[in-house]
């Protein structure tokens, strides 16, 4: 049991997080450094599935490491959060802390698949059309 371990992945525009989740002590590593030394909302953010963890199984005793690549620092952020939340539900396969990630926010489970709509040719924009004149 101590050496099962899993990689889930969060996406988030065009930021992808690859997590591996095993058993340890609690450590979590985000592209390499301890989230202590992120920003204070970047560190509220991954810490959030922690917390729900926390309360619902009654401990944290699992090392995340997490890896972003691609977008914007927010992107990855929210990236990396999606992943943590799938790494601990599909690691403990508590139905409990599922339905408990999902009450406080879907978007830690459920990946957000909005994405740019492309460009049209002969067109400024996706759906700005260019001005004619008709005088």
């Amino acid at each position: 049991m101590a050496d099962r371990q899993i990689m889930v992945s969060g996406k988030r525009k065009t930021a992808v997080a690859k997590a591996r989740v095993r058993t340890g002590k609690g450590n979590i590593v985000y592209n390499g450094i301890p989230y202590t030394e992120l920003r204070i909302f970047h560190k509220l953010s991954l810490m959030e599935p922690v917390e729900i963890c926390r309360k619902i199984i009654g401990h944290f005793n699992f090392d995340i490491e997490v890896k972003a690549t691609g977008g914007g620092t927010e992107g990855q952020i929210q990236a990396a959060r999606l992943a943590i939340a799938k790494g601990l539900v599909k690691f403990t396969e508590s139905q409990d802390l599922r339905k408990a990630i999902i009450d406080y926010d879907r978007n830690m489970l459920v990946a957000d698949v909005r994405r740019k709509e492309t460009r049209k040719p002969g067109d400024s924009k996706a759906r700005a059309m260019r001005q004619t004149s008709y005088r």
